[in-house]
């Protein structure tokens, strides 16, 4: 099993912006050297607390400080996007990486984004449908390009100057192009289906009951059957929250306690859900009442946290429970108390992953 990095980032509402990126950038660094395989960074525009509103300038800031983890959007929200804009920004992305560039998509779940870009009331699965299909009609056709929908138009016949280069948009560096990802955030997602047949592969989110996790494989694996190719475990990521520190006392103090930065992300996603009517995503039981749904049930199913024994103990559980996958994901959380946020990366890339893969090979 591989270890990579996903972070929306969310920080708590006053502390410095300033230092909120650093310590964001700090975390992908550290990733990379402690060798997780890929790191993914979200974006929102109209959100004081996730306030990375651009993952590709983001990692652009890192593309000349990391060495070896695969960079990746997490993700390129679509529909609040031009077409042509995201083609041509991946492709330069993906050169200035050399092609170490996995390209996340979405829809995008921010409901103030939506509105702020005018498509609360559009159907933004379909915008994203046509957004996905403009940018991939780019990177596989030739300037002046001739492309209409219902939502967007990709054109430069008219200004078009072939001999000086003026008209085109690059090509990325990956041939022929960078791997595409989707973040899965719903139970029997039939999104997963559709993505594994066009050969893109899935991150199930990390605020997902297991047993919703459970529901993606067998969809992946029709995706992938209708596609014509095999269903890997190897290929399926899925996010967790993860907390590890030296002892128990600890960890339990910093993702439970009262500012503790799992607390935090979970109370601010807990209204965002009842606001917009997703509680469900939380719930064991569809027949539970949203007052049922506290934000210590929550936290307890889905933080995990302990020493570094404890915490591969559950991962291994939680695998028994949802099957079989290649990259235990890291959920990302602000570095509220600095020293013990680094410790957690750094236990779960040297302690946690060798007793996990030790006790898969046996």
């Amino acid at each position: 099993m591989d270890l990579s990095f996903f972070t929306m980032p969310l920080h708590p509402l006053g502390k410095p912006l300033a230092q909120s990126i650093k310590e964001d950038r700090e975390a992908f660094i550290l990733a990379d050297s402690l060798g997780f395989k890929e790191g993914y960074c979200g974006e929102h525009t109209t959100d004081l607390a996730e306030n990375i509103t651009s993952t590709v300038a983001f990692l652009a800031s890192l593309a000349y400080e990391t060495k070896n983890i695969r960079l990746g959007t997490g993700t390129v929200n679509l529909p609040n996007s031009h077409p042509a804009r995201v083609a041509a920004e991946i492709s330069m992305l993906d050169h200035m990486t050399e092609g170490r560039l996995n390209f996340g998509i979405s829809p995008g779940g921010l409901l103030s984004d939506s509105e702020i870009f005018g498509t609360l009331d559009k159907d933004r699965n379909a915008m994203f449908l046509e957004c996905i299909n403009m940018v991939l009609d780019i990177w596989a056709g030739e300037a002046p390009y001739n492309l209409k929908g219902d939502y967007f138009e990709v054109s430069t016949e008219r200004t078009m100057l072939p001999d000086i280069g003026q008209g085109s948009i690059i090509k990325p560096y990956q041939d022929p192009h960078p791997p595409i990802v989707g973040t899965v955030v719903a139970p029997f997602s039939k999104g997963v289906t559709a993505m594994a047949a066009r050969g893109w592969e899935p991150i199930s989110a990390n605020f997902l009951l297991p047993k919703w996790v459970k529901t993606h494989w067998p969809n992946y694996a029709e995706g992938c059957e209708l596609g014509g190719r095999p269903a890997e475990a190897a290929n399926w990521r899925i996010a967790k929250n993860i907390c590890v520190a030296d002892d128990m006392k600890t960890a339990k103090q910093y993702a439970r306690g009262e500012n503790s930065p799992y607390v935090l992300y979970y109370r601010q996603l807990l209204t965002k859900l009842k606001d917009s009517g997703r509680l469900n995503l939380f719930k064991e039981d569809q027949e539970m009442s949203d007052d049922e749904v506290t934000l210590d049930y929550v936290l307890d199913r889905l933080v995990i946290h302990g020493d570094a024994s404890s915490v591969a103990d559950q991962v291994l559980a939680f695998r028994e429970e949802v099957g079989d996958f290649g990259h235990l994901v890291y959920a990302g959380h602000d570095w509220t108390n600095y020293e013990l946020g680094r410790k957690s990366m750094i236990l779960t890339a040297e302690k946690v992953m060798p007793i996990i893969n030790n006790a898969i090979k046996s």
